[in-house]
């Protein structure tokens, strides 16, 4: 009895790989829709782009923080927009809603210099973040970026109906095949199927002489032909047991013989085994032997193997401590560069408090001077000797403004353009001398209450393409350290700086006449943590930074000459043709 029909397993064969291809056609029409809209997707992100980063720009630099909100909020109520993150150009988040991701662990604090596109994520999320880009002076300035957040339940709900549309047409086809297939195999394949094993079940073996099988089929199909076959293979088989009967009785006297030889071959055999027992009992000592040394040295390999094993241990724990030592001087230097630009923050928010406090002050007194005005002309009351006290106070206060205001103007924009600089490594083109006077009047709040004064002696047409956040923290971390550590104690220190333009190469003498160090001390002056003012709150990375940005990022090199009681010199040199910038966290 049959366990398993073969047109069955035929039936089943065919309509699986027909389920597989249906399935696998069906997936992959419904994943090219899917790509196809979240492409069109991001698109229309592209598009968002470009209706309302503008605006968003505009906002940010006014430090229009309710705009930008509003503005976040109008996006947000696009169907499409999932989520929103805006940031402003120090990397702070200034509107963060609905969906979305880290930011910090995509970009860490960095803003992106060009527009990226956001993979899909375990969460369903994927995005488009562009930089927003403010012209100011002639100067292109990244005030901050945008990221835009999507999912694919939006792409989902968009292809729904063409999804059940394909699984639809497919479950259709499927059950009509299955129909017809059934059919088919019942017809041509089943029944004769039956038929030829019911009659070869009923064969007698013992006595096949006579005996045929019989499809009936009016097509010589393979069936047919199965059928002559087998019926040849009857006859066939009647043939060979004749044959084989008269076989049989020749092979009765062929074993007599063949009894005969064996008798004789095992007596020889007999003989040659005695003479090579004595050659086997040689071999197994050998073998004995051999086996000894065999385990002794698989000891010995266990042993350099164990002793490897703890060696390469011990060099993994020791890689590991040496990574953690790099990352804590990482976050040492990072830390580092964010106190200096607070420091700078500080103050130049004092310096601007000055001249916007005096702005206010005019524009109060004018308008009160305009109130009086007003009132003497709508009571008929104004002379000529009063219009003309108003003009000229209405002159001095708009010039007043105007001074202040352009004060105020320039402190913010030489400020803007130093803090960026210091975030970032970007290569910009920069006139030496102006750059170096906005990095000095960027330090005026901590060299004006002192009287201390510094001598710039630069060509004015030294134009360099290169990181000028580098030029700005090396110049940033030298003046403060002569104020701080040079100067201590001292009323009148004076700082020399002298940029020379030789050829290929510009350089630079740094000099004060502040009070130096030891030998010893300078020894280790560009040493990370080293620092004689530790008590005092100093971090010791000053003068480390300033070494790797000189040796790093500028490819240059940098010499200290300092004694007691003579001040310390700087002599730094560095190429024009500035190579591809590397991290100061290098070492």
């Amino acid at each position: 009895m049959l366990q398993k029909s073969l047109s069955k397993k035929l039936l089943t064969s065919v309509l699986s790989v027909y389920f597989l291809l249906t399935f696998v056609v069906t997936c992959g029409q419904v994943i090219a829709e899917y790509v196809n809209t979240k492409d069109y997707i991001r698109d229309e992100l592209t598009t968002l782009q470009k209706t309302f980063s503008r605006s968003l720009t505009r906002a940010i630099w006014e430090l229009n923080t309710k705009q930008t909100i509003t503005t976040a909020e109008g996006l947000l109520a696009i169907p499409m927009i999932e989520g929103i993150i805006v940031r402003d150009d120090s990397g702070e988040i200034i509107s963060q809603l609905g969906r979305s991701l880290d930011i910090r662990e995509l970009y860490s604090q960095q803003l992106v210099q060009e527009e990226a596109i956001i993979e899909d994520t375990p969460s369903g999320l994927f995005g488009y973040t562009f930089p927003l880009i403010f012209e100011f002076s002639g100067r292109a300035t990244q005030v901050g970026d945008v990221t835009l957040f999507s999912s694919r339940e939006v792409v989902f709900s968009r292809i729904m109906i063409s999804i059940y549309f394909l699984i639809g047409n497919a479950m259709i086809k499927t059950t009509f095949l299955i129909i017809l297939f059934l059919m088919a195999f019942r017809k041509l394949l089943t029944e004769p199927l039956a038929q030829l094993t019911e009659q070869i079940e009923d064969l007698e073996l013992n006595d096949l002489e006579g005996q045929h099988i019989e499809i009936e089929t009016s097509e010589h199909n393979e069936l047919k032909v199965m059928e002559e076959s087998f019926n040849k293979l009857i006859d066939k088989v009647v043939q060979y047991r004749k044959e084989l009967e008269q076989t049989q009785k020749k092979l009765m006297i062929s074993n007599e013989k063949l009894d005969q030889q064996n008798l004789q071959l095992e007596q020889e055999v007999a003989r040659k085994t005695s003479n090579l027992s004595q050659a086997m009992m040689d071999l197994q000592q050998q073998k004995y032997e051999l086996e000894k040394q065999k385990l002794t040295l698989t000891e010995e390999i266990d042993l350099r193997r164990h002793t490897e094993q703890e060696l390469l241990t011990k060099q993994t724990e020791m890689q590991r401590y040496v990574d953690e030592l790099n990352m804590a001087q990482e976050r040492l230097v990072g830390s580092e560069k964010m106190a200096a630009l607070g420091g700078l923050v500080a103050g130049i928010t004092h310096d601007i408090n000055t001249p916007v406090g005096i702005g206010v002050t005019a524009t109060s007194f004018l308008q009160e001077r305009l109130l009086q005005i007003e009132a003497a002309y709508k009571d008929k009351t104004l002379s000529p000797k009063a219009l003309e006290e108003f003009i000229n106070d209405a002159k001095q206060s708009t010039s007043l403004l105007t001074t202040n205001l352009d004060r105020a103007s320039e402190l913010v924009a030489s400020f803007k353009q130093i803090a960026v600089d210091q975030a970032s490594e970007a290569v910009r083109t920069i006139n030496f001398k102006e750059y170096l006077g906005e990095v000095i009047r960027s330090l005026h709040p901590k060299i004006k209450h002192t009287s201390h004064h510094i001598n710039l002696d630069c060509p004015a047409d030294l134009t360099l393409n290169l990181p000028a956040g580098a030029i700005s923290q090396i110049f940033t971390n030298l003046i403060m350290n002569s104020l701080i550590h040079g100067f201590d104690g001292i009323n009148n220190g004076i700082i020399d700086i002298a940029i020379k333009d030789e050829d290929d190469q510009v350089i630079i003498d740094f000099k004060d006449n502040g009070n130096g160090v030891t030998e010893q001390q300078l020894e280790k002056l560009f040493d990370p943590f080293f620092t004689t003012k530790r008590d005092q709150g100093g971090s010791g990375l000053g003068t480390h930074i300033t070494f790797n940005l000189v040796k790093q990022t500028l490819s240059g090199e940098i010499e200290v000459t300092s004694s007691p009681g003579k001040g310390l010199h700087y002599h730094i040199s560095f190429p024009k043709d500035m190579p591809k910038p590397l991290s100061i966290f290098n070492n």
